[in-house]
């Protein structure tokens, strides 16, 4: 099985899957194929002592990789960065971001949470043209308090973590864990698309 599986990553199918399951997913709820839009954020995860490259974040204080996501409006990935947990939020979007500055023509709008204010707003208007809003919470306000589509990505984190293999990062190459997101994606994107199929 193995012997297939690294050829299928090396040759991005798994990339190009969830790219054709999201336009058709789009495409039955009456959105444009391509979207105008999108979120960026990430989540810590723990992996294996034999991952190739791992660090830990400091603010959870988990030691292994960070799953950068960028998703459209729907909460359906556009891409995946997976990347040692110690790389900060706003160094993460700059190499997600800079991979696919030229992959979505109509995207003009990414959204973001505070971790990604400072200089990475310039940074993604001058190299991507596009602009980042960052979404912050209201002073004053206690416990938890809903933004207006920020949790758009946190949603996706949930439905993807239904599947076991979410739960923690097993592989010793980061592009493979990469695989694995896009492939989570494609399950998820499936059950939308051929709930009665999906389920048998």
């Amino acid at each position: 099985m193995y012997y297939y599986f690294p050829k299928w990553r090396d040759a991005e199918w798994f990339v190009n899957w969830n790219d054709d399951l999201r336009i058709e997913v789009r495409q039955a709820a009456g959105r444009d194929p391509e979207p105008s839009a999108a979120r960026i954020d990430s989540q810590s995860v723990k992996t294996t002592e034999l991952a190739d490259a791992r660090g830990c974040d400091a603010g959870k204080q988990i030691n292994g990789r960070k799953r950068h996501a960028l998703v459209e409006a729907l909460g359906l990935p556009l891409r995946f960065k997976v990347l040692p947990g110690n790389v900060q939020d706003r160094d993460g979007a700059k190499i997600l971001l800079e991979e696919v500055k030229d992959q979505f023509p109509r995207l003009r709008l990414i959204r973001a949470d505070g971790g990604y204010r400072g200089k990475l707003v310039e940074w993604v208007a001058t190299t991507c043209v596009w602009f980042l809003q960052i979404v912050l919470r209201k002073g004053g306000v206690k416990g938890f308090h809903l933004l207006p589509r920020r949790r758009v990505v946190e949603r996706t984190f949930a439905w993807l973590y239904r599947n076991r293999r979410w739960r923690r990062d097993y592989e010793r190459q980061a592009t493979s864990e990469e695989a694995f997101c896009y492939f989570a994606s494609t399950l998820l994107m499936l059950r939308r698309l051929r709930p009665a199929k999906a389920a048998s």
